[in-house]
């Protein structure tokens, strides 16, 4: 039978990001990464030391994920796919998908459990895009870059069941979350509606626990929705911030799960009373997650300088 949930706020990561995203668990470094999108920032926290790092850089950061080299992370930068170096601050492109501003920039991405880097692109100036949409990427090991679905306003809530057949994926303005078949051939096979966010909501990132679950951040909604596989609910978790973001399961068993939020367009009514927005929120009793992925450099390590 599966555990009763009863998460609640551990403790926070007093930062103030304007637009928190795409956190990171790193199980080899005991480290959560995740960026400021809006302030072009990445930041590291520290598990044993419990402190925070911040990190200016080339392009703001729609996503990221770890590779087979814990000196490099896998990243969706504004512009496209990048292999950055925190360290030094180095980064090598791989595919630039918008390397001219149109209004479109890339947002959520994560690793499957096959190595694939997917991350999609989202409308972030309509006046400017024109007609123009997002787009589903998928980075391969390899190199290679290919397009799986177009015409997206905000690509989100991109995450893996375990069994790793399908993807999760949500185009936020729809408010929907859908499954799409990953074919053995690498192709896409039709989506199917999973779940669709109720009221105020909207659709942000997701993350798959160790149980199959979904849990979903709720934009504008104050809340995280856990989801069963089947698409039903399993859990509301209320927050004190209205614009939670994205999640990553952490800490060294896996048990804490860390929110990150935004104070994007609050004014300063709103964050009088919401004072932990922009800050990292550590939730425990939440579940349990399970390792992250990994992007393998063996193919690409003459494109690392």
């Amino acid at each position: 039978m599966s555990p009763r949930l009863n998460p609640s706020i551990a403790f926070t990561i007093d930062v103030a990001c304007t637009l928190g995203e795409g956190p990171v668990w790193d199980d080899r470094l005991q480290c959560l990464w995740w960026t400021d999108i809006a302030e072009q920032r990445l930041y590291r926290w520290n598990w044993h030391d419990r402190t925070t790092t911040c990190l200016d850089l080339p392009e703001r950061l729609g996503s990221l994920g770890l590779t087979s080299d814990q000196e490099w992370l896998v990243c969706a930068f504004a512009s496209g796919f990048a292999l950055f170096n925190p360290q030094t601050g180095e980064h090598d492109w791989l595919h630039q998908a918008e390397p001219h501003y149109r209004g479109i920039r890339m947002n959520d991405g994560r690793v499957d459990n096959r190595g694939n880097f997917w991350a999609g692109s989202m409308v972030e100036d309509a006046a400017l895009a024109g007609d123009a949409r997002g787009t589903l990427y998928r980075l391969s090991p390899d190199g290679t870059v290919t397009h799986h679905r177009e015409g997206i306003g905000i690509s989100n809530a991109i995450c893996f069941p375990p069994h790793g057949n399908s993807l999760y994926f949500a185009d936020t303005p729809t408010g929907e979350i859908r499954e799409l078949p990953l074919n053995d051939d690498d192709t896409v096979g039709p989506a199917a509606p999973f779940a669709s966010v109720q009221g105020a909501g909207h659709p942000d990132g997701a993350i798959i626990d160790a149980e199959g679950c979904l849990w979903n951040a709720e934009w504008g909604a104050s809340q995280l929705t856990a989801y069963w596989p089947d698409g039903s609910i399993r859990h509301h978790m209320p927050l004190p911030v209205s614009q939670p973001t994205c999640m990553a399961f952490g800490g060294p068993d896996l048990d804490l799960l860390f929110v990150t939020s935004a104070r994007e367009n609050l004014d300063e009514a709103a964050l009088r009373q919401q004072p932990d927005a922009g800050k990292v929120l550590v939730l425990a009793q939440a579940g349990r997650g399970i390792p992250t992925a990994r992007f393998p450099l063996d193919q690409l390590r003459g494109q690392i300088r």
